[in-house]
């Protein structure tokens, strides 16, 4: 059985001989693919996966009538997050043409009567944990985006999310002092990413009592930590990294030089080469699978955390270079990945991918930290960069048939990675004509039937460095780390440029 493979370079001019030095633009454009995966679940009450206790018969009822505020996205959190990615992307662009559907989506689960229901749920016997802290962490920031979004509609949500918000404030200031150890794990229960939206909403909501107990807990639990654990990253349905969200927390409550000193002695394993390789992007084997999709996410999560860290670190600072080569290669990884195709992630990942594009955590910290918060377009300014000249990156899409890869097709691709491909300009295309890519399919074909399939059980990794020039004086290019990694269970075959 044949198995096509279509390769992707995708290659940045050499920026260094380029005029256009500005920072590609998240537009409106960009933002509706991400609106429209929200508009397409809030109201979409199943599939639907409830955390929910029951006390009697009585509590016996459809997700509509226990939460009807949050009843879909296929659970609680997720409906709250998708509900947040609305007001974000309306607020960021208020004239785009999916901004009134997403109002009425809004005006429609944002109401008096249904958050006066939540709040009662909250409350609830046998609810302490309900949602604790990740869904209660995102329901702040929900709360803090409406709070900083100057607008009529925006106001009258915040006044009818006020029950809910004092309900889920208490909930969290009366669990944080009795949090006798942090909870270090790569999905929903994290500590550390909890704590950090929990202290970009005090700031906002300028809960100065909230905000101290926060800081004051990620200190608690993280300050004297040293030499994470990173290389036992990630585990097999992460989202989240338990080593990076720990750092992306510390940069909120540390000064910058106190921060670059822990962040030293925290993780170690940061180079001050300009390479990804000490922290590659992850591949789901399943997109469609509830748990295996997490590592889509964990690509967007990882790289708005990075793009922290890196914000929180002195210009100078030598690690620099190696933490923005890792979270442009997972900024890519994780925006290719949004795409709507199943609902086990298309549910939750627009969320993801607008907080990290939108840099919410990053604007957010830094106006609060200045006494400010910026709104509407002040996401979209343009930023000016120096000139560097980065290598080309390659990846692999394979077709869902199985067996043994026997034709390969290259394209190289000028790429925005802020408009998630919609406007990659395809700069040359072949298909298993040019001799590189004939040598690829064959070396490909005889690592995976001769060695690959009989000995081994486990993923294989072959490196080959190849040089080659194009276009002449133009475009002369390097491609220098061919990595192939095979999954040999169903014999499915990835190829990935570092």
């Amino acid at each position: 059985m044949r198995f096509l493979t279509t390769a992707l370079i995708l290659f940045p001019l050499f920026t260094l001989a380029a005029e256009n030095t500005s920072a590609p633009i998240f537009d409106a454009a960009a933002a509706e693919r991400f609106a429209k995966l929200a508009l397409a679940c809030v109201h979409k009450e199943y599939p639907n996966k409830i955390s929910h206790v029951l006390n009697s018969d009585a509590d016996v009822a459809p997700p509509r009538k226990l939460t009807p505020a949050f009843c879909g996205c296929y659970d609680w959190h997720s409906s709250v997050h998708g509900h947040w990615l609305l007001v974000r992307l309306v607020r960021t662009f208020p004239d785009a043409p999916f901004a009134a559907a997403a109002r009425d989506a809004l005006k429609k689960s944002l109401t008096a009567e249904n958050l006066k229901e939540e709040a009662n749920y909250l409350r609830g016997k046998g609810r302490a944990s309900f949602e604790r802290p990740y869904g209660l962490s995102w329901l702040l920031q929900l709360c803090a985006e409406l709070r900083e979004w100057d607008d009529p509609q925006a106001r009258e949500m915040t006044a009818n999310l006020r029950p809910l918000e004092e309900a889920a404030v208490e909930r969290l200031k009366t669990w944080l002092p009795k949090l006798s150890h942090p909870v270090r794990i790569g999905e929903h229960d994290q500590t550390a990413f909890g704590l950090g939206l929990m202290l970009d909403y005090a700031h906002t909501a300028g809960n100065e009592e909230f905000a101290k107990l926060v800081s004051d807990s990620a200190k608690k639990f993280f300050l004297a930590d040293k030499n994470c654990p990173l290389a036992y990253e990630p585990s097999g349905e992460d989202f989240l990294s338990p080593s990076l969200g720990e750092a992306d927390v510390m940069r909120r409550v540390l000064p910058q030089s106190e921060f670059a000193k822990w962040l030293k002695e925290f993780m170690p394993q940061i180079p001050a080469t300009a390479n990804a390789d000490w922290l590659p992007f992850v591949i789901s084997p399943d997109p469609s699978d509830p748990k295996l999709a997490h590592l889509d996410g964990l690509n967007l999560s990882r790289a708005w955390m990075l793009e922290g860290i890196l914000s929180a670190l002195p210009s100078d600072d030598p690690r620099r270079p190696a933490l923005q080569a890792t979270a442009d290669a997972h900024h890519r990884a994780g925006l290719a990945a949004v795409t709507g195709e199943h609902y086990e992630g298309g549910h939750w990942l627009g969320s993801f991918a607008v907080y990290l594009t939108t840099k919410r955590g990053i604007e957010h910290s830094k106006a609060s930290s200045e006494g400010a918060i910026s709104g509407g377009g002040a996401f979209r300014s343009p930023t000016k960069r120096t000139p560097v000249c980065r290598p080309p990156h390659l990846a692999v899409i394979p077709s869902a048939s199985r067996g043994i890869p026997t034709e390969v097709t290259f394209e190289i691709v000028q790429q925005d990675p802020s408009t998630g491909g919609r406007d990659d300009k395809s700069l040359w295309r072949v298909a298993n004509t040019f001799s590189f890519g004939l040598l690829v399919d064959r070396l490909c074909y005889f690592v995976v039937k001769s060695i690959a399939l009989p000995c081994f059980r486990q993923p294989l990794v072959f490196r080959l460095d190849i040089s080659v020039a194009f276009f002449g004086e133009i475009l002369n290019f390097f491609l220098q780390t061919i990595s192939f990694c095979t999954r040999l269970g169903d014999a499915s075959f990835h190829l990935l440029f570092c």
